[in-house]
């Protein structure tokens, strides 16, 4: 069978879009994560208990954090690393002032929930790198954000990339400078405060 040439330069043009588009469909799978219970909601299997553990307690599927009376401060870690990942966590502001956020691979890099300590307001969604402060601000907060209810935050890493949700909203997007290639995941209970906050349905999933 002969075919033209118009006909082959469409035949052509139609397994190429043919190959894009499966490719797309390929890369999109590849970045979705199968975000699994990182917190079964008994107890802290799966993280490393800090020692002397006074702050971080379980009870009816949800992980409290609360300050000592020294207000030490503390951080809950995953005992696993991760390298490109997304973490997807409920959370809900307690008493005080709540200072609290979400660690990624290190202690250097953060996505800060509840009133930052150096701005003196709610910076829920931003990162926090130390050394630099507040880099970006997340957008639209002010309006997505429920003080009083349990919120959705959900944080991509790709490599050195940052994409953070709020309640379903994406809020910013942030590529740092320096960060490890892989690290664990930590929970934030910040020193020098008061404070009470709590966590639920704590998933994570790790993206290939």
């Amino acid at each position: 069978m002969i075919f033209k040439p118009k006909l082959l330069e469409m035949m052509r043009k139609t397994c190429f879009v043919l190959l894009l588009f499966l490719g797309v469909s390929q890369l999109a799978q590849a970045q979705q994560a199968k975000l699994k219970k990182a917190f079964n909601g008994k107890n802290l299997k799966g993280w490393v208990v800090p020692e002397n553990n006074i702050w971080w307690s379980v009870k009816e599927g949800v992980l409290f954090a609360k300050s000592d009376p020294e207000k030490t401060g503390s951080i809950l870690w995953t005992k696993k690393n991760y390298n490109d990942f997304v973490i997807e966590t409920e959370f809900l502001y307690g008493e005080g002032t709540v200072d609290t956020g979400i660690f990624l691979r290190t202690e250097k890099e953060q996505i800060q929930m509840g009133i930052s300590g150096s701005l003196k307001r709610d910076m829920t969604g931003s990162p926090y790198i130390v050394g630099k402060g507040y880099p970006v601000e997340a957008e639209g907060v002010a309006d997505i954000l429920r003080p009083n209810e349990w919120n959705t935050i959900k944080i991509k890493a790709v490599d050195n990339v940052y994409t953070v949700w709020l309640n379903g909203h994406k809020v910013v997007t942030y590529t740092s400078d320096d960060v490890p290639e892989e690290g664990p995941i930590g929970l934030q209970l910040h020193p020098g405060r008061d404070m009470t906050t709590s966590f639920r349905n704590i998933r994570i999933g790790e993206l290939d």
